[in-house]
Order: structure tokens, then C-alpha cells, then sequence
């Protein structure tokens, strides 16, 4: 008998995360238990509505909590200039099923399912990680029935919204640096290993003929501005998906990650002490290196799965 591993889903919705989200909704080995919302890409309402949007499409019946509207410390900068006014520009989608929405905020409703599930439960936090800090900081005895914190996020170089910052970490540096101080297990696809998980001009030709799944990845794709049909389009979020499910397209470094808060010109940068400077135990497993061509291949494989 299958054994499916419990997740729940924190998201920011988004063109990339709808192709994650729908890699792991319709994959057996994943049972997704709940899916929680965070202001990032764009604002909090926009990401709920965009959520249900996508559920409602892909026919799943998984609940949903909003959580935080804006990160713990400072104002939203979304990246509305990258997934266009509403995150998810480019598909008709059908209105959505308002009855998926929990009256609860996201860090009660997954304190409770947390707690409930029989077995240690993964948390997938694919947006900034304002929600998870959260949750972590009002509720720490959830972290006895988490098993592992498989993230997107973070970069072992350089940034994509600062200098030297991820944009998921960026947003909301104070609650990424609550995150790698839990002490709970924590894998990192980093910023570096989705620069290289590409959807090439080839690929994106056969997402079509891929069921409807693939028609909306074409869809959007037309109108995402993390790459291009030309150069290839960054699929971040589907890395922290593959690493759950294929973790061997990736090199993996055991190592000790903190987030810097006070330089002027680096804040939210991921320090990933590869070399063992700074003397911690390691915190993190960090993803440095990935298999694209494999990742190709594994892409279009789950995508196609997607009905």
C-alpha cells in the first residue's frame, strides 16, 4: 500500500506556485492536508482568491486559511512587476468555491492539523516565510509533530530582489531568521537551484498537449517574467516539490544558515557557512546544485500526471 506523506502548502500564488501547488495535489505519494496564504507576490486577498481560483480548476477539495497580510516587520513589496496586477495574469480561470476558506487563521489551522495528524506532519512553505514564523513563535509545541520544513527560499550567492537576497526571504527577513533559529529540520531549494530548474522553449511547446494542467502552465507562462520562452522559465517553487519527491536531482549541503538583519546593503541575505566559518551546527539541508536536465524531464512528467 502507498504510503502518502502529510504536507501542508504555505503559498503566495503566483505563476510558479500554481505549477508547484498542482504537482503536489495530484501526486499520490503527497496527501496535502491544508494550504495556508501569505501576502508576497501579491497581496493576501489576491493570493486566497487565487488559491481557491486554482483548486477550484484542478477539481481538489483541500482547505484553505488566510494568514499574514503583510511581513512581520515593514510594508509588502510584492513582485506584481513579475506575475502581473493579480499574480496569476494570463488564464480565464473558473470563480472559485468560497467554501474551501476556513474561518481560522492560518497559524490555528495548522496548529490543529498539526496536532491531530497521527503521523509528523511537512510543512512546504513556498512564499515569504511570515506564516511559519508565526506559527512557530505563538504555537512551539507544534515542532514535536513536524518532521522536516522543505522551503523555497534563500540563495548560497547572490539575490533577486536585493544584491545578495532571495525574493521569498527578502520580504520578510525577520520571520526567515525565526525559521532557521527553531531547531526544527529545515531543507532549502535555493534561488541557485531554480535558476537552473528551466522550462526550455521545447518543453514549454509540449505543455499543450499535456491535459488542462499544461494548457494553464502555457497560459501563464506567456506572462511570466521569471525568464522567458526564449532563455527559459525559472520554475523556483516546483524545486521545493521535486525535492520532496525526487531528491536526488539535487547536491545537498548539510550546513549552518543564518539571515542577516542589520547590513544596510545586504539585509535578508541567506549566510549559507559552507565552509564552516562561523563555527554552528548545521541547520539546514541547502540544495546548491540540481540536475536540469533531469529536472526537464521531471517537470513535464508531473505536469502531464497533473489530471
Amino acid at each position: 500500500m502507498l504510503t502518502q506523506r502529510p504536507i501542508i502548502i504555505d503559498t503566495d500564488p503566483g505563476i510558479d506556485d500554481a505549477l508547484a501547488i498542482a504537482i503536489a495535489l495530484f501526486d499520490a505519494r503527497l496527501d496535502v492536508k491544508l494550504i495556508t496564504t501569505v501576502a508576497g507576490n501579491v497581496s493576501l486577498e489576491k493570493v486566497t482568491y487565487n488559491t481557491l481560483r486554482l483548486l477550484h480548476f484542478f477539481g481538489k477539495d483541500v482547505p484553505v486559511a488566510k494568514g499574514a497580510y503583510k511581513p512581520l516587520i515593514g510594508p509588502l513589496v510584492d513582485a506584481s512587476d513579475i506575475h502581473g496586477p493579480s499574480g496569476m495574469e494570463g488564464f480565464d480561470f473558473p470563480e472559485p468555491k468560497q467554501k474551501l476558506l476556513l474561518e481560522e487563521h492560518a497559524i490555528n489551522a495548522m496548529r490543529r492539523v498539526i496536532l491531530e495528524s497521527p503521523e509528523p506532519m511537512t510543512l512546504v512553505p513556498i512564499g515569504p516565510l511570515t506564516n511559519i514564523a508565526l506559527l512557530l513563535s505563538v504555537y512551539p509545541e507544534v515542532k514535536e509533530n513536524i518532521r522536516e520544513i522543505v522551503m523555497m527560499g534563500g540563495s548560497v550567492t547572490r539575490g533577486n530582489k536585493g544584491v545578495m537576497s532571495e525574493f521569498n526571504i527578502a520580504t520578510d527577513p525577520e520571520a526567515a531568521k525565526v525559521v532557521f533559529d527553531s531547531g526544527v529540520p529545515i531543507a532549502v531549494a535555493t534561488l541557485d537551484v531554480g535558476l537552473k530548474a528551466l522550462v526550455m522553449p521545447e518543453d514549454t511547446a509540449q505543455l499543450p498537449a499535456l491535459g488542462k494542467v499544461g494548457q494553464m502552465a502555457h497560459c501563464l507562462f506567456q506572462k511570466y517574467r521569471g525568464g522567458s520562452f526564449r532563455t527559459g522559465l525559472k520554475m523556483y517553487d516546483s524545486c521545493a516539490m521535486a525535492y520532496l519527491l525526487c531528491p536526488e536531482l539535487f547536491q545537498i549541503a548539510e550546513t549552518f544558515v543564518d539571515v542577516e538583519l542589520a547590513g544596510s546593503l545586504t539585509k535578508g541575505c541567506t549566510v549559507v557557512d559552507l565552509k564552516g566559518y562561523l563555527h554552528q551546527p548545521a541547520n539546514a539541508k541547502v540544495c546548491v546544485d540540481i540536475d536540469g536536465e533531469a529536472f526537464r524531464k521531471w517537470f513535464l512528467k508531473s505536469v502531464g500526471q497533473c489530471v
